[in-house]
């Protein structure tokens, strides 16, 4: 068994990025911090971190170890959350991608925290391939995101449109001899999917604008910085799109997917049921 005090140390250690401010954190002394390390690297049987000077960091070992101990923690402290308030219906992580964190849905995730007072709620907008990582990690109870259309293993699917966008004021030349793209950084199923289209049409491309911001990314669009593929949702009054006549037809493979962890609680699948209400309403407004 792993001791937790042991790893509450370890943590804030590596995020403090030293022994004496983690002692801080911790209300321990240095020496005592130090130990605790050294207690918990005999347990494990590796070398956890780099000593380097004042400079502390993980090793290879203390990198994997990192993601287990925030669970873990996370976890203790859920627990004891959930003993103390005997009425309390424990807690949902949700994940869901920014465009849709700044599109109502925000609306239906206070309502439904309004209606379910012993509930806590815990959610995440991130890039769909981190969502669906810590899905799969069991780091999130449910998670909303985007990927490939195809798969079957889903509480529910939408397909979904995306286009390709220039600025309404600031266009960028169509004709360009390479195309500036504007996207979110490496991993993006849109970056992957404009790059894609961008080579199969012969087109040669560089980037212009990288952000983990939609909003960001809006923006740079706006600015007439370059051209993005963005979700119907996510195309503002400044934005024009791009036609099929113009070289830069819709992208039609991809799909926004509700997925919920194996063991999720009632709660989870009554939050589920919730936000596949909202995702056919905003299906059938778009048909």
């Amino acid at each position: 068994m792993l001791d937790l005090e042991l790893l509450r140390s370890f943590v804030s250690v590596v995020e403090a990025g030293g022994f004496t401010r983690a002692g801080a954190r911790v209300h321990r002394t240095q020496s005592t911090v130090s130990q605790q390390i050294k207690r918990l690297e005999e347990d494990v049987g590796q070398v956890l971190l780099h000593r380097d000077g004042k400079t502390v960091r993980p090793t290879d070992a203390g990198e994997r170890l990192l993601s287990y101990a925030r669970r873990l923690l996370s976890l203790a402290e859920e627990a004891r959350d959930v003993l103390r308030q005997p009425n309390s219906e424990g807690a949902i992580r949700l994940g869901i991608p920014e465009d849709f964190a700044a599109y109502r849905l925000t609306k239906l995730l206070g309502a439904f925290s309004r209606s379910h007072p012993g509930l806590r709620l815990d959610v995440r907008a991130d890039q769909s391939k981190y969502l669906a990582r810590d899905l799969e990690r069991g780091e999130l109870d449910l998670a909303l995101y985007k990927r490939e259309a195809g798969a079957k293993d889903a509480i529910a699917v939408w397909p979904e449109r995306v286009h390709w966008v220039t600025s309404k004021s600031h266009p960028v030349d169509v004709g360009v001899s390479s195309v500036p793209l504007i996207g979110f950084p490496l991993g993006c199923i849109y970056r992957a999917g404009a790059i894609h289209a961008l080579e199969s049409a012969g087109r040669a491309w560089h980037t212009a604008y990288t952000s983990s911001s939609l909003a960001g990314i809006q923006a740079a669009v706006a600015a007439g910085m370059g051209l993005s593929i963005l979700s119907e949702m996510s195309i503002q009054s400044d934005h024009r799109v791009l036609t099929a006549k113009e070289g830069f037809a819709p992208i039609n493979r991809t799909e926004v997917a509700l997925m919920a962890s194996p063991d999720a609680s009632p709660a989870t699948l009554r939050l589920a049921d919730r936000l596949a209400e909202f995702c056919n309403t905003v299906q059938a407004k778009a048909a």
